[in-house]
């Protein structure tokens, strides 16, 4: 499966899935307020699913922190504070939303702070496949470099960073690669990503590539501290250019 078509995890149905799609985007984007109550079955007869279904779905929705339900109250719309905000689901239905420049910055400065020291902690205790993982991902990058916005660049990036968070040894960094990978995957998909890759990027992918194989953590991580930057620029840039 791809990191495009794997952004958001598959709930059930279609239809079941676009109706968690459908209402937990309209609550990220402010279309259902915090303090909103919500109708099982209004919100079913709209969607056109099963009143079965849409419990599902709102059973999903609450594991997301976006809803509470109670037997008497029912379904209430919880505050921003109470979001799983480290779900992919959330990260992209920001990316989508109103709140696409507060999602850009909180994650680059989120990537910022944890990338460079998993990069430099890949440098001590990555494995010899984690190693061949991330320089195969990196050959894969600069193979499709004139092709950035594309899925096969897209994979590999993907694939680069979270094998870096995994070659951490750090359970709690490798437990972030999904948040890395949602905003290198809303990136693209909200035409973020120049076509072609900025050239010094990609050498900062293989910078830090050589030194985790090289066992040199400074260097692994100021590569990866020039990547984080210059990823954020440029989609700061294209977000500006695209208002």
């Amino acid at each position: 499966m791809s990191a495009a078509s794997s952004q958001v995890p598959a709930h059930g149905s279609p239809l079941h899935e676009a109706f968690v799609a459908d209402v937990g985007s309209a609550i990220v984007d402010g279309t259902y307020p915090a303090g909103s109550r919500l109708v099982t079955g209004e919100l079913a007869e709209q969607s056109g699913i099963s009143r079965s279904a849409a419990r599902e779905a709102v059973r999903v929705l609450e594991s997301l922190g976006l809803v509470g339900v109670r037997r008497r109250s029912g379904i209430e719309v919880l505050p921003a504070g109470r979001w799983n905000v480290y779900a992919p689901e959330i990260i992209a239905w920001r990316l989508a939303g109103r709140g696409r420049a507060d999602q850009l910055r909180e994650l680059s400065q989120l990537r910022g702070a944890i990338e460079p020291l998993a990069a430099s902690r890949a440098a001590v205790a990555a494995t010899d496949d984690q190693r061949r993982e991330i320089m195969a991902a990196v050959t894969e990058m600069a193979r499709t470099e004139q092709h950035a916005d594309g899925t096969e660049y897209l994979d590999a990036d993907v694939r680069f960073h979270r094998t870096v968070l995994e070659a951490s040894g750090n359970s709690m960094l490798a437990a972030l690669g999904d948040v890395v990978g949602a905003v290198l995957v809303g990136r693209t998909q909200h035409e973020l990503m120049p076509h072609s890759a900025n050239p010094e990027a990609v050498r900062w992918h293989h910078d830090v590539a050589f030194a985790i194989a090289s066992g040199r953590p400074g260097e692994a991580a100021a590569a990866m501290r020039r990547i984080v930057v210059e990823a954020d620029e440029a989609m700061q840039d294209a977000a500006r250019s695209a208002v």
